[in-house]
């Protein structure tokens, strides 16, 4: 039996700023979940959140992009938005670009991760989510966990493994993808990913089978609106263990708090914080950017967890790592690093500015 995991995500309205979901938020979307798991529309469901982003995560014997369960999660969210509108919470429906469902929730606002695969064994997934960054966050931990032996020793030791991973990349701008076979060419993968504004990891599956391992939320906001409505804030699904990356190798590449694109405004770079749940709420400077990891069992297609994989103490040292660059990336104040390029700004003032003051410049 195949089954289907579907993390499905918006940002419809948070409290006090870009910071947090209202519990009653999450309570509509539970008791809507709970509804179609007892009309058999669903198999599983968990709702959760990271920062201002609500997060469905749903079991199912449906195929991915399926009408029914995008259609479940877009009125789960127009219900929340209006409850957001009544509350006045911060960016209410900020993510919703359209006033009515086409079947699809790509292209439309949320963003959507799904994977269909049949159930091994035993059948480990993490689901990572992050907030204040971009779809390109997911390009380090992923290229490391699949293709660096120096973070995932299972590429040497496992026979099954050591023929490598295939990475889907999307151009985001373009709307177009190619695929790449590691090791053998690792560094044209390289040349693209290590631009994640632009080039994306959609997929990724493996050499020796063709099995899928890891799908990613590749939505890019600002280019669907034509303007900054806020951050996209990724949502990634990664198997684990059976001849793919254990656990450990999974979370490994968090451990080193690395830049990512996003913070305040969208406009700025800084360290990727691996958080628990609990501490998901980005306040200083609306950040850092934070990410959770979420251990399920899928037994039959129910979800036996969730295991609270960055609440383990020994990610302390990756939280004190990421305030310390936090304190000397700031410090950089509207000078780059800190703040983008201005053609990776999601807010700029520099068309206003340039248009004002244009009749002042004068030839050198």
């Amino acid at each position: 039996m195949k089954i289907t995991l579907s993390v499905i995500k918006a940002d419809i309205g948070s409290y006090v700023g870009h910071n947090k979901v209202h519990p009653e938020l999450i309570n509509i979307a539970k008791r809507e979940l709970e509804k179609a798991e007892k009309k058999n529309e669903i198999i599983d469901y968990f709702v959760f959140a990271c920062g201002d982003d609500l997060e469905l995560l749903m079991s199912h014997k449906k195929p991915v992009e399926n009408p029914k369960i995008h259609g479940l999660a877009w009125n789960i969210f127009t219900s929340c938005t209006k409850k957001a509108k009544e509350m006045k919470l911060y960016g209410a429906g900020q993510d919703m670009l359209k006033d009515t469902f086409s079947g699809n929730v790509k292209g439309m606002g949320p963003g959507v991760a799904e994977i269909s695969f049949e159930e091994r064994p035993s059948e480990p997934v993490v689901i990572l989510a992050a907030d204040k960054t971009s779809p390109g966050a997911w390009n380090i931990p992923l290229f490391r966990t699949f293709a660096d032996p120096f973070t995932n020793p299972g590429l040497i030791i496992s026979p099954v493994m050591n023929e490598g991973f295939t990475f889907e990349v999307q151009d985001v701008v373009e709307n177009k993808s190619i695929k790449l076979k590691c090791p053998d060419e690792m560094y044209e993968l390289l040349a693209f990913v290590g631009t994640p504004g632009r080039y994306v990891i959609k997929s990724i599956t493996r050499n020796h089978d063709g099995l899928i391992c890891a799908v990613t939320s590749t939505t890019r906001l600002s280019l669907i609106a034509g303007k900054y409505i806020g951050k996209d804030d990724p949502v990634c699904i990664v198997r684990a263990q059976h001849d793919l990356p254990d656990i450990g190798e999974i979370t490994e590449p968090y451990a080193f708090p690395y830049l990512v694109e996003g913070w305040n405004r969208g406009s700025h770079t800084g360290p990727l914080m691996p958080v628990s749940l609990e501490d998901a709420m980005p306040t200083r400077f609306d950040g850092p950017p934070r990410v959770v990891a979420l251990g399920f069992i899928v037994s039959n297609g129910n979800l036996i967890g969730p295991l609270d994989l960055f609440k383990d103490v020994s990610f302390d040292r990756a939280r004190e790592r990421a305030n310390e660059i936090a304190d000397y990336m700031r410090m950089h104040g509207p000078f780059q690093p800190h703040r983008l390029p201005e053609h990776d700004m999601e807010y700029t003032s520099m068309p206003q500015i340039m248009k004002k003051l244009k009749d002042r410049w004068g030839k050198i």
